[in-house]
């Protein structure tokens, strides 16, 4: 259902905010015209106490889950979720102006720039709004993690860690030795979530015994699909002599542009073993009749993250019950052979 107040309609941005349904497209098919704010919500009724969940990518498969477990939660306590995509600042603060001016009490905010923190906070102070940072953790001016804001995230390098372990593993598994494999370590270090996951994987294999030397960073200029491919085909022009490649990055995304790279020099399923982090774009990946590099992923815990964290602004705004300060989630290994299984579990798919 969509807001049809005039004062909503007549809210104007530079860009496009734009809000989803489960699984839906953002952009011109959205029905929303490119000025105007839309808010979806999960209950029309007015008398219902209002919370609002902003994300910063509303077409991604993790946002839709975040927001499909928030309409979870918002449907057992019996509260009205507006659900925003706000994709810069500009949005970000116009989006919590949206949700005052529609009763809401507090919202839940993956914001699109960490830094944005302090104008957050100064924002949904001055409408009196609560705030839970989801996903990614605010950063104050000193770039230091705002610590006085209830976040719920998940262990970047301990989910780094994870993936760097199940690579070893698996290299052994298949009696690969470092003299003939390279790791191929995707990079988006502007984030210091995504820089956190890589380093923990690089970490750990090294750990294990992976000489350093062999271990090669890819920096991505981009964080999509596009990016990842056109930095791993550097990487694998630089270094044409490997026969086998780990592959891992800060996401899935990133290890399916690697891999896509990979296969476009010759480098197939039994060559490759790719294992990402999120899990909603690996599973695809599993799905296809034919096995891919993409070998594994870290499945992250949407429901956590969307069900738990509307559920604590709905006990902090209703009953006074403030969150914690610091939550965090694990992932869990999926592969061709039990992400079916996992996903049933997580409540993902059926």
């Amino acid at each position: 259902m969509r807001f049809t107040r005039r004062s909503l309609l007549q809210t104007t941005l530079a860009g496009t905010l734009c809000a989803l349904p489960f699984f839906s497209g953002c952009g011109n098919n959205s029905g929303t015209t490119e000025n105007t704010v839309t808010v979806t919500t999960s209950d029309g009724a007015s008398d219902k106490l209002k919370l609002g969940f902003i994300v910063k990518q509303p077409d991604e498969p993790w946002f839709q889950l975040e927001w499909k477990f928030a309409d979870e939660a918002a449907k057992k306590n019996g509260f009205e979720l507006l659900k925003i995509g706000a994709l810069d600042g500009e949005k970000t603060l116009a989006a919590i102006d949206n949700l005052s001016a529609n009763g809401a009490k507090g919202f839940v905010i993956c914001a699109p720039d960490t830094k944005l923190g302090p104008a957050i906070v100064a924002k949904a102070k001055s409408k009196n709004l609560k705030v839970i940072a989801v996903d990614d953790q605010f950063l104050g001016a000193d770039g230091k993690p705002m610590t006085n804001v209830p976040y719920l995230g998940i262990s970047a390098g301990k989910i780094g860690e994870d993936v760097g372990k199940a690579l070893y593993a698996e290299m052994q598994k298949r009696k690969w030795t470092p003299a003939d494999t390279a790791v191929l370590a995707m990079t988006w270090e502007q984030l210091e979530t995504t820089r956190q996951r890589t380093d923990g994987a690089i970490n750990a294999l090294k750990k294990a015994g992976f000489p350093s030397a062999k271990i090669y960073k890819a920096p991505q200029k981009v964080a999509d699909n596009s990016g990842a491919f056109d930095a791993a085909n550097i990487a694998i022009t630089q270094h044409s002599d490997v026969k086998h490649w780990l592959v891992c990055g800060n996401n899935d995304t990133a290890v399916i542009g690697a891999v896509r790279a990979l296969e476009g020099r010759g480098f197939k399923a039994d060559k490759v073993i790719g294992i990402g982090i999120n899990g909603t774009e690996a599973k695809e990946e599993f799905k296809k009749s034919s096995p891919s590099g993409v070998w594994g992923s870290m499945l992250l815990q949407p429901k956590k993250h969307g069900y738990d964290t509307a559920e604590m602004l709905y006990q902090w705004a209703a009953n006074g019950k403030e969150p914690p300060k610091d939550t965090r989630t694990v992932g869990i290994l999926i592969t061709r052979d039990n992400y079916k299984k996992v996903l049933a579990e997580q409540g993902i798919e059926e």
